[in-house]
């Protein structure tokens, strides 16, 4: 197999459940859980993958998650699992199909080595910032258990000729099963046929770019990690595993974004009514009996004292900019900046956020409890606008995506070693 330094994918020698382990060993990502839920998700599961990603939940209940002993005790962990036998390393190079199954429909993607190159060079494009923080804890879990065990989220243009590659591949009984992790059915094949290797890789390799859809902090910490490396290693040649993070992409075609609503704690010197009053300058704004999925782009809506509405701008909607007419960013400037005094939603902690897999109705629970004074729910970003802000090396406002179901940790991992 011949994979070029230029290009967007390669296969990798991975580290995967042994067979009929997954169940045991397949957990929700790190970011999603509490250290309380991932306790409590990890109980009774000595093999649980959170006891890698989320390794304080071995250690006393105050300890920092980000103290050194929880970086230690990852790696522990990951080498017993390894050689109690529970995760097995492939011999030869493969691609991974990866199909997850939720909600009455499937998705089926392929788990890759995504190149660092590639990515420095934005052919694997990025459309959110990162937080320095949550960086430097990927990058210290990496260095720790010498692998990359959250894979990235990524989207290709969908292609007749791989997905036929990637059926014909997974058309047996899958390498790894695991039936329920957070409401989703996950499968993972392995295929490390040098010919449909070299098929695979030619396919993704001849596309104009790959997107980031989710894990920008996982690979911002993978190129840390490649370049701390390669300049600890003068002599390298761009083979070594840690030139790529581990990935799985699907295409676009059958990745679905949810809405990210959001909630926020006062309405500022402002009564509902007054704040009701000062909506209705920029927008139509609709008393509502039931909870509002806003019915299409750019309409808005909102929990106020008890009560939906739904709301239209008065503004048409530029499509000239593929920022400026994302919905979350309508919001920002037309509601959470001007009436709201929220000009950061990145660190402003009068806002938080509320993912549509929690259903609108979560919002107006939130606003009930009487920790927070407004809601509001939005029409889901499209991948066609993630590609077209990426493509225009633009940034996303911050919480501009959901995506449903998230891939497992656990299931596949990428040695470094």
């Amino acid at each position: 197999m011949t994979f070029s330094s230029d290009g967007l994918v390669r296969p990798f020698t991975g580290l995967r459940p042994a067979a009929g382990r997954a169940p045991e060993i397949a957990a929700p990502p790190y970011d999603v859980v509490s250290t309380d839920e991932a306790r409590e998700i990890a109980d009774g599961r000595p093999y649980c993958f959170l006891h890698v990603s989320r390794a304080e939940i071995d250690l006393p209940p105050d300890t920092d998650p980000y103290a050194d002993e929880v970086y230690r005790t990852a790696a522990r962990n990951l080498e017993k699992f390894e050689a109690d036998g529970v995760l097995v390393r492939d011999e030869a190079p493969a691609f991974y199909v990866y199909r997850i199954a939720a909600h009455g429909r499937t998705q089926t993607g392929v788990a890759l080595s995504a190149s660092v190159d590639a990515y420095l060079e934005n052919r694997i494009r990025k459309h959110e910032l990162t937080r320095p923080a949550k960086e430097d804890d990927r990058v210290r879990q990496i260095e720790a258990v010498n692998a990359i065990t959250g894979p990235v989220l990524l989207v290709h243009r969908a292609d007749a000729a791989l997905a036929a590659e990637l059926a014909s591949a997974s058309a047996g009984e899958p390498d790894a099963v695991a039936p329920e992790v957070d409401g989703a059915r996950h499968e993972l094949w392995v295929v490390d046929d040098p010919a449909r290797v070299e098929k695979i890789g030619a396919l993704l390799n001849g596309m104009d770019a790959l997107y980031i859809a989710d894990g920008h902090h996982r690979s911002a910490a993978g190129a840390r990690v490649a370049e701390a490396r390669r300049a600890a290693d003068p002599d390298h040649d761009g083979s070594e595993p840690y030139n790529g993070f581990l990935a799985v992409s699907f295409p676009d075609d059958e990745l679905v974004i949810l809405d990210y609503n959001r909630v926020v704690k006062d309405l500022g010197e402002r009564d509902p009514a007054a704040f009701r009053a000062a909506l209705e300058e920029s927008f139509e704004v609709h008393d509502w009996r039931q909870a509002v999925s806003p019915p299409r782009a750019h309409s808005f809506g909102m929990y106020l004292d008890g009560k939906w509405h739904l709301l239209i701008p008065r503004e048409e909607i530029s499509d000239a900019d593929p920022v400026e007419r994302l919905d979350v960013r309508v919001l920002d400037r037309t509601v959470l900046a001007p009436l709201l005094g929220i000009t950061d939603p990145r660190t402003d902690s009068r806002i938080d956020f509320v993912g549509g897999s929690r259903g609108v109705e979560a919002v107006a629970a939130r606003v009930d409890s009487g920790e927070w004074a407004v809601g509001f729910t939005l029409f889901p970003t499209s991948l066609g606008d993630l590609m077209a802000v990426a493509d225009a090396g633009q940034i996303m406002p911050p919480k501009s995506t959901w995506f449903d179901p998230k891939l497992a940790d656990g299931m596949i991992s990428l040695p470094l070693d």
